[in-house]
């Protein structure tokens, strides 16, 4: 936007919630991380000890092979205790916090490692049980103590890989791999941690993401309806006020009509009479005398409401002009606009479209309306004549936290932020209205962004 231009009160709030929710994990009590409740590492720690207990018994006095069984079982008793001892100390609904939860799953490759240190390392294959406390860490903890984990583990695999007791083999013989084929028993669990950690976060990012985003439309959506009943709240004053101000008004005048000049009471009647007629003129600016349950307030035509969509962009740089497409009927008279709802979701997705044109036009903006006869379809484009959408990223507009076009304007001086949280909302409040939105490039006259929003069946309504 150019200097000195009015920037509109919901692309504030969009901006703040971008930053805030795209920000630090823990942003203002709300947090964009889960968190792990104590109880469900505990559950799944007595599940590792039940099944660690289990394979040493099995070995040992089914299958009969030898093992350090006091040093076995001393491991898992770690694990153990430390169960109980957390059951004990806290809560089974306690939630961790960031570094607890990773200081606990640190404990457990630290105890697997002990085990499969004592029963033959990386040639024992119970090996791949180090993915487990990765990918828990990976869907639920932040970046930074996933790497630490997966940088705990990646050391302990290595030196379980460089030493370790021998497999416990049959008749007491030794067990030994090729050291080639332990190099690659290595590369293969080291690949697998990475893989599984980097493919965990990501998709557990997009969830957190996808979340954070939900979160801010439903504060915007919230917002646009608080403003919305307050714009009905207004017009019912307007018109329950009016009749006893009135009465109020003409009393006023019959008092300074039939007061002398001279009578003290006169210079109190033209003060009622002319704080009666402020009364009316504020009134008169809020809105119109009109009742709430009259269709003039929650309806209007096509037309009007995209121009209550416009108006607070047209101080902007660039200029704004609506086209309505009218269709002709069949007595060859263009047909009537439609009549839609005043929906919070429609101002302010449309809205926020019509900002960011507005914001990326060289000179100008043009919205086109168009509707069809015997149809409910419903077909509103937004055209601007700026640098357009990166093709590269087209396919991918409306997902959260993608940011569509440079961060400096290369149009207007100063910083901007770009829109990837603000096209998520718009797009997400406008398909909840039943319309479809498209993303794409104006092919002609010249370069452009061009979004267009198809109500297929016309506009849902909660009627």
């Amino acid at each position: 936007m150019m200097p000195g231009t009015k920037r509109n009160p919901q692309t504030r709030m969009v901006r703040w919630l971008g930053r805030s929710l795209a920000g630090p994990p823990y942003i203002r009590g709300v947090s964009t991380v889960a968190s792990l409740r104590l109880r469900t590492l505990v559950i799944l720690r007595w599940m590792a000890v039940t099944g660690q207990t289990a394979a040493i018994f099995l070995v040992q006095f089914a299958l009969g092979f030898t093992l350090p069984l006091t040093a076995c079982i001393s491991a898992i008793s770690a694990s153990a205790i430390l169960n109980i001892v957390v059951s004990l100390r806290y809560p089974a609904t306690k939630r961790l916090g960031d570094r607890e939860a990773a200081f606990y799953l640190a404990f457990d490759i630290v105890q697997l490692a002990i085990l499969l240190w004592l029963t033959g390392g990386l040639q024992n294959p119970f090996a791949i049980l180090f993915l487990a406390p990765i990918t828990i860490s990976a869907s639920a903890l932040t970046l930074r103590s996933t790497l630490t984990l997966v940088s705990l583990a990646l050391l302990c695999v290595t030196a379980l890989g460089i030493a370790s007791e021998p497999l416990p083999w049959t008749n007491d013989a030794v067990f030994h791999m090729p050291g080639l084929y332990q190099i690659g028993v290595w590369a293969a669990v080291v690949l697998g941690l990475s893989f599984s950690a980097v493919y965990a976060w990501r998709v557990a990012q997009e969830a957190r993401n996808m979340s954070a985003a939900l979160v801010a439309t439903q504060a915007v959506l919230s917002r646009e309806q608080q403003l919305s009943a307050l714009g009905g709240l207004a017009a019912a004053a307007a018109h329950e006020l009016g009749t006893p101000l009135a009465t109020i008004s003409l009393v006023a005048k019959e008092l300074v009509r039939d007061t002398d000049e001279s009578d003290p009471v006169a210079e109190e009647a033209k003060l009622l009479l002319s704080e009666s007629e402020r009364c009316r003129e504020i009134l008169g600016r809020l809105t119109t005398t009109l009742h709430p349950d009259d269709n003039v307030i929650d309806r209007t035509e096509l037309g009007t409401l995209i121009h209550q969509v416009m108006v607070p962009y047209m101080d902007d740089a660039a200029a704004i002009e609506l086209h309505l497409n009218a269709p002709q009927g069949s007595d060859g008279k263009a047909t009537q606009e439609p009549q839609l709802r005043r929906r919070p979701e429609i101002i302010y997705g449309l809205g926020n479209f019509v900002q960011n044109a507005a914001d990326f036009a060289r000179q100008k903006v043009d919205l086109y309306a168009e509707w069809y006869e015997g149809s409910p379809e419903i077909t509103i484009v937004i055209e601007d004549d700026g640098p357009g959408f990166p093709v590269e990223i087209l396919e991918q507009l409306g997902e959260p936290y993608l940011t569509t076009r440079p961060r400096q304007n290369p149009l207007n001086a100063g910083d901007y932020e770009g829109m990837g949280l603000g096209v998520f909302i718009a797009k997400t409040l406008l398909t909840r209205t039943g319309a479809e939105v498209t993303f794409s490039n104006r092919a002609n006259p010249q370069s452009g962004a061009r979004v267009e929003i198809n109500w297929p069946e016309g506009i849902w309504d909660d009627d």
